[in-house]
């Protein structure tokens, strides 16, 4: 409860029939996931009566008021492997109450209650992968955890025959692992009008999770031999050898964490800074193939960025050319690019106003009709 002794886990909009029920699962908490805001609210106001389950943390703030319900299910634990057992049992059993008529599994972390309940329901079923989930860093590189999670995705995945992902490139994958033709829907920011100003000062920006396999291990040494300030927005289950990082470096003037700030809050400090950074070791297939929703993110504030050469940036860079793309993440080379993008006006002028133009066709607005058509087709 807060201060004034109301409960903030569950924020409600009034009930109505619509079009139908949906109801998504994810493991974040709702208050800074924007992806799902965006699906959710999109969804809410074409007529569906929507349902966001999510997770509460004891920091979790009040819940903003939404388009769309949303429930936080408390947890004892609150990471690991009794983390993802809790949840899922009470995620299993608040959604065998719930009225819906069709439910999506957002990533694979909620994938096996929402396969039982719609089994048990008779109710469609969704799966929405944001990536491939078993070959991001973090698992792929634990032969125990990625044999668990593998197992769990072979044994869901082929019996969600209707979803979507993020890019063609995961869509082949799942295509060629499970015989599943899921469509593309991608998570782009929503077109807002922006104010470009000059910049009080030139501050580089990391947004998004905090996580292995986000190169800061050469990025953050990389900030000796850049004379600016990098701001880290976000948290993650490397937070803690990012800070060390920092330590070792002598960088606690130059690198700033944040921590999770909230998603109008973060749209501000992104509007504000000069480079944004999206970054990835290949070490697991899900980054080589991700698309960052921090690369819109950036976009969508008229800030270049540094980002990887890896092939879905590359295919919207060559058109649009909003973004230094490298194939080195070394110290050496991520300081050598971002002091060019600070130093060379011109090619920073360049790519600012090339966001600003394909901003006008990379946007939710546009997005948001492919995700309502595809659920238009599943429920009829």
């Amino acid at each position: 409860m807060d201060k004034t002794g109301k409960k903030n886990n569950i924020a409600i909009k009034p009930p109505s029939e619509g079009l139908g029920a949906l109801v998504f699962t994810v493991t974040t908490d709702l208050t800074y996931d924007q992806r799902m805001i965006r699906i959710c609210t999109s969804l809410a106001n074409a007529g569906y009566n929507v349902t966001l389950v999510g997770r509460k943390l004891k920091a979790s703030l009040p819940l903003a008021a939404q388009p769309f319900v949303q429930k936080r299910l408390y947890c004892f634990f609150e990471k690991g492997k009794l983390f993802y057992a809790e949840y899922n049992i009470r995620l299993f059993f608040y959604l065998l109450v719930k009225k819906m008529d069709c439910i999506g599994a957002i990533d694979l972390d909620t994938i096996l209650p929402g396969y039982f309940i719609s089994t048990i329901k008779k109710v469609k079923r969704v799966y929405d992968a944001h990536e491939l989930f078993c070959e991001m860093k973090e698992i792929a590189t634990r032969p125990a955890i990625y044999k668990a999670w593998k197992k769990i995705e072979r044994y869901t995945v082929p019996k969600f025959t209707n979803g979507y992902t993020v890019n063609q490139p995961i869509a082949d994958e799942f295509k060629k692992m499970y015989g599943v033709n899921y469509e593309v829907i991608r998570n782009i920011a929503l077109l807002r009008e922006i104010n470009l100003t000059e910049k009080k000062e030139k501050f580089i920006l990391y947004q998004g999770a905090v996580n292995e396999g986000r190169s800061f291990e050469t990025l953050i040494p990389a900030m000796k031999q850049v004379n600016c300030t990098l701001i880290i927005c976000g948290d993650g289950n490397f937070m803690e050898q990012a800070k060390s990082l920092v330590t070792e470096n002598n960088l606690q003037d130059k690198v700033i964490f944040k921590g999770k700030v909230k998603p109008d809050e973060l749209r501000a400090i992104t509007q504000q800074a000069y480079i944004g950074v999206t970054l990835f070791d290949d070490a697991g297939l899900s980054n080589y193939y991700s698309l960052a929703n921090r690369f819109f993110d950036y976009l969508h504030a008229g800030i270049p960025q540094l980002c990887v050469n890896y092939p879905v940036y590359k295919e919207i860079n060559d058109k649009y050319h909003i973004a230094a793309l490298t194939d080195d993440i070394s110290e050496k080379n991520i300081a050598a690019v971002l002091n060019n993008l600070l130093a060379n006006e011109v090619e920073y002028k360049k790519l600012q106003q090339n966001c600003l133009t394909a901003r006008q066709e990379l946007n939710w607005q546009q997005e948001e009709k492919k995700l309502i058509q595809f659920y238009k087709n599943l429920l009829g």
